[in-house]
């Protein structure tokens, strides 16, 4: 293979006879000429003439042959700041002095640092720059004779506004979520954390797409090997698009082929700046309302941003009912099938006899009645999401209510397996995280599998399997199991359960070991004596 060298403007892989080639080809092609006619053909050449390209042309000022280019697209800026600041400071009457005509250069600083009232202004050097700056929603303007233009903040545009989290409900929080712009969604952490220390480094992804992707840290709470491991992955990545965070979550994760999520993904900003605040890093994306988290351990995943937001006895139940809810989701079905099958004779003797007579007309073993349950269930689960909001929800009521009446009433299935499957489905909802919900639905199909050929001793050898894996599985240098494997006691306080926000005085040990301290002192709260 060919040695790779880094493409400092993407900061993606690139073979290096090829980057020395391009690099030598383009350096002539690309620069601004000076002569705006030329220029302008090449960017309508590089753009294949598209109608939402738009050049508006200014010369002739005050009878001196001065020649200015605004060059925008239409849809991607906000009419209203063109309309403004834009094109009123270019075609003012006060533009020019009619008795001066400066050079091409001291025109461009003029209207960078006089005439034009807009905050972000930047000097662009070549037709790829221009290019670059025009397609992200910014106006260029290209002065005759100039070989450097200037690119203005315009981006706008028909985008959707901050609304409540769709997937991330809470009954007492923010009610606001992260929307398609990356700088809305920056905007919205920086709200939460007003600290210098918040740091973002940016980086252009995908050949053709050219995604801007933004790694968000507390500096001096943040691990840098791990915010660097997550850079240099990121710089690895090569390819023509980056349309939503999935793809680079798939591309940077640990251990691809884990049924668990080594990284996870949230639609709320109070959810990423608690994480922030423990030391973890955020991965935002042009384009997702989802924000990549790392590093992350299994019991984040059962963690809710409703957690530290009602007290913490609350929290402590309704987190223990999540870790009981997947367990239940990934092996009652498995159970139910091992007990039926190969171990009758642990189930009370009374409940036996009910369910053999349930069992009495079924055609099926357990393992095919619980197989065909649980695909029938997912199949109506699917239907449900892709079907239209208006219809969706009662469809999937209906069909489940009438499907399993009538497979009982046919025989085909007993009453016992349609309420193991049932509460095996209602149980998968409960956990916060998507992610670790599907995980349990993949395992559920494996132990049912486990369950129908080696009962309870199958559904054993596949759990002490599982709990090898996790326990060799790392997000990022940091152990799955943290902090449970290793044994951390003082994270303790955070983990199956939630002591009160006075007793934590520490953020997580592996995670935020630079910073360790998120307390001075014991703050914990106590009624004022009564000195009658």
């Amino acid at each position: 293979m060919r040695p790779f060298t880094k493409n400092k403007q993407s900061g993606n892989p690139q073979p290096e006879a090829c980057t020395q080639r391009s690099t030598e080809s383009q350096a002539a092609e690309t620069k601004l000429t000076g002569n705006l006619d030329d220029d302008l053909r090449i960017i309508k050449e590089r753009t294949g003439g598209s109608s939402d390209l738009i050049i508006r042309l200014i010369d002739s000022m005050f009878g001196k042959e001065l020649r200015i280019a605004v060059i925008y697209i239409e849809g991607l800026v906000n009419e209203q700041v063109m309309n403004s600041s834009v094109m009123p400071s270019l075609t003012a009457k006060d533009f020019i002095d009619p008795h001066h005509l400066a050079a091409p250069s001291e025109v461009l600083g003029m209207i960078k640092n006089r005439f034009l009232s807009i905050s972000n202004v930047k000097d662009v050097h070549s037709l790829d720059e221009v290019l670059s700056a025009v397609l992200a929603g910014n106006t260029a303007i290209l002065v005759s004779g100039a070989t450097l233009g200037i690119s203005a903040s315009t981006a706008g545009g028909e985008q959707r506004g901050v609304n409540e989290p769709q997937s991330e409900t809470v009954i007492r929080g923010p009610r606001e979520g992260f929307t398609e712009n990356l700088r809305t969604n920056t905007a919205l952490i920086r709200r939460k954390i007003r600290n210098p220390d918040l740091w973002i480094e940016s980086r252009k992804i995908g050949r053709i797409s050219q995604t801007e992707v933004a790694v968000m840290y507390l500096r001096g709470i943040a691990n840098d090997k791990v915010v660097q491991e997550i850079l240099q992955r990121l710089d690895r990545i090569d390819t023509d698009s980056i349309l939503e965070s999935g793809y680079i979550e798939e591309f940077i994760q640990d251990e691809a082929f884990s049924p668990f999520p080594t990284m996870t993904n949230t639609e709320r900003p109070d959810a990423i700046a608690g994480a922030l605040l423990e030391g973890k890093v955020a991965i935002l994306v042009d384009g997702s309302p989802f924000v990549l988290l790392a590093p992350v351990t299994i019991f984040k995943l059962f963690q809710s941003s409703e957690d530290y937001y009602q007290k913490f006895d609350i929290a402590t139940f309704l987190r223990l009912l999540r870790v009981i809810s997947f367990v239940v989701s990934m092996l009652l079905p498995s159970l139910y099938i091992a007990i039926t099958t190969f171990h009758q004779q642990i189930l009370p003797t009374t409940l036996l006899v009910s369910l053999a007579a349930q069992r009495e007309g079924v055609p099926f073993p357990a393992f095919v009645e619980a197989l065909a349950m649980e695909i029938t269930f997912d199949v109506l689960r699917e239907a449900g999401v892709r079907m239209p909001r208006a219809i969706g929800s009662a469809i999937s009521i209906v069909g489940a209510l009438v499907l399993g009446q009538a497979a009982v009433q046919a025989g085909l299935v007993s009453a016992a397996m349609v309420i193991i499957v049932a509460f095996t489905a209602i149980a998968g909802f409960v956990a916060p995280s998507v992610s670790i919900s599907n995980s349990a639905r993949i395992l559920r199909f494996g132990f049912m599998i486990l369950a129908g050929t080696l009962g309870l001793f199958g559904i054993m050898a596949g759990l002490i399997a599982l709990l090898i894996h996790l326990c060799g599985l790392r997000s990022f240098g940091i152990p799955y199991l943290l902090p449970l494997a290793p044994f951390i006691p003082a994270d303790q306080k955070d983990a199956f359960v939630r002591v009160p926000w006075w007793a934590m005085l520490r953020r997580p040990t592996l995670i935020g070991k630079k910073n360790p301290k998120r307390e001075k002192k014991f703050q914990k709260p106590s009624p004022p004596k009564n000195k009658n």
